[in-house]
């Protein structure tokens, strides 16, 4: 569990004590938090498991200050939603964070620029159609929208963002849009957050969501977090669009340095099939709704809510890997023993991104000559001789070789289940780094293959 003070209470994880904080995928909520996963994180769900909660649920996705609303504008060619709308009630600051990939859509391009006010009040997004590489006609399309989205809600325009996810290359369908807006706007309700949830998704198979409270100086403040996302996941944000809302009155820089760190330790510790998308965003709204003093630094009070924005961040990141196109495992890579971080976190990320290691993993087949051979360029300095392997508990790779038959058993055992750890000890040091990824399906490739059909 995080501590409450400014500092953070230390645990012992993979024979080192470590601050909690830095323990990736440790459960534990937030000081002084009640979080909650209603909907789209459990392993086996789907859309229809979630049908009849829906309606006795969607009160904790609640914000005050906050309106939603989510429609078929006819983007999309199976008629599902594909058009949604965030609204605060007042401006609302907010920090963001966006791909870093050089080729970024048209939407995050204005976005980029927008934001600098930190000021936000509505969100448009929609899913089907990407607008990047649309080239200035995509800008001219996305001003386009926004303009006409402010005039019918009397906003001012520059405190619109805009959003998009689904096919590049593609020209923005601007009068499907538009002639879907007098819908969405009329459909605003505290109520709406789920057909948000809906119309943002489009390989997901699960809608992904949290919720969260806390207490700042008396008062309960609300979080909120959605995010759609399942392939071209990888670090530095995953192909993903991430919209959180929150009440508390924090000032805007602070509110960046929290969203930055809540994605270092979430987002940008999880990785799919390795591709970094053009429209990667992640957007934090807070419209100070709650009443409390306004936190311009850290404190035990910003702490509070900072812990809080990890967990559900965390939680978030979790679903977008348990989701990914195709995916039937769920692994958590372990790098320790490493000589610093930087060499832990290359380590990690040649093994979960080895096509070798991920196809292994799915067909249940403890070959751990794979994993060693990602390792071996990975691009640090490694004595394969000292590097021992396990899969969960179980050892499977002692000294840079494999363990006996009957021990190796047990961990071909441990590889057949849905989910499981992969740590890797290269005993040259103390510093480690964890992810999460999943496995290379034959799904995977026929999801991607006709993506586009």
């Amino acid at each position: 569990m995080l501590s409450r003070k400014g500092g953070s209470k230390s645990v012992r994880y993979c024979g080192f004590r470590l601050p909690a904080e830095q323990v990736l995928w440790q459960a534990g909520n937030a000081p002084a938090c009640r979080t909650g996963r209603d909907c789209g994180i459990g392993e086996e769900s789907k859309m229809s498991d979630h049908d009849s909660r829906l309606t006795t649920h969607n009160s904790r996705f609640k914000v005050p200050g906050f309106l939603f609303s989510g429609i078929s504008a006819g983007i999309k060619k199976d008629g599902k939603k594909d058009l949604g709308l965030i609204y605060s009630e007042v401006p609302a600051l907010v920090a963001g964070l966006f791909t870093t990939n050089q080729v970024k859509a048209a939407p995050v391009q204005i976005d980029m620029e927008r934001i600098k006010k930190g000021v936000c009040q509505a969100i448009l997004i929609n899913s089907g159609n990407a607008n990047a590489c649309t080239g200035i006609q995509g800008l001219k399309e996305g001003r386009r929208v926004s303009s006409s989205l402010a005039k019918q809600m009397g906003i001012d325009e520059k405190f619109i963002l805009l959003s998009s996810t689904g096919v590049i290359g593609v020209p923005l369908p601007v009068k499907k849009v538009e002639q879907g807006l007098p819908e969405l706007i009329q459909g605003l309700s505290p109520d709406g957050w789920m057909k948000v949830v809906e119309a943002i998704m489009t390989t997901d198979t699960r809608p992904k969501m949290e919720w969260a409270t806390c207490r700042i100086k008396g008062k309960t403040v609300k979080l909120c977090g959605m995010v759609k996302g399942a392939g071209m996941i990888r670090p530095n944000m995953a192909t993903m669009l991430s919209f959180l809302v929150t009440d508390a009155n924090i000032k805007g820089p602070l509110l960046q340095r929290m969203l930055k760190e809540a994605a270092e330790v979430s987002y940008n510790r999880i990785t799919i099939d390795g591709e970094t998308s053009t429209n990667d965003t992640v957007l934090l709204l807070a419209n100070g709704k709650a009443g409390h003093p306004i936190l311009n630094r850290m404190g035990q009070d910003a702490e509070t809510f900072r812990s809080m924005l990890f967990e559900v961040c965390r939680n978030l990141a979790k679903s977008l890997v348990k989701d990914g196109e195709g995916a039937t495992k769920f692994i958590e890579i372990v790098v320790q023993g490493a000589r610093n971080r930087e060499d832990a976190k290359k380590a990690a990320y040649a093994i979960a991104h080895s096509p070798l290691v991920k196809t292994a993993f799915f067909g249940e087949d403890a070959n751990w000559g794979r994993i060693l051979c990602a390792l071996g360029h990975c691009g640090i300095p490694i004595n394969p001789n000292r590097i021992d392997v396990s899969f969960d508990q179980a050892s499977i790779v002692k000294n840079g070789m494999g363990v006996e038959a009957r021990l190796e058993k047990k961990a071909a055992e441990v590889i057949k289940k849905k989910s499981f750890k992969v740590t890797v000890d290269l005993h040259q040091g103390k510093s480690f780094f964890s992810l999460l990824t999943t496995d290379l399906s034959l799904d995977y490739v026929k999801i991607n293959a006709s993506y586009r059909s």
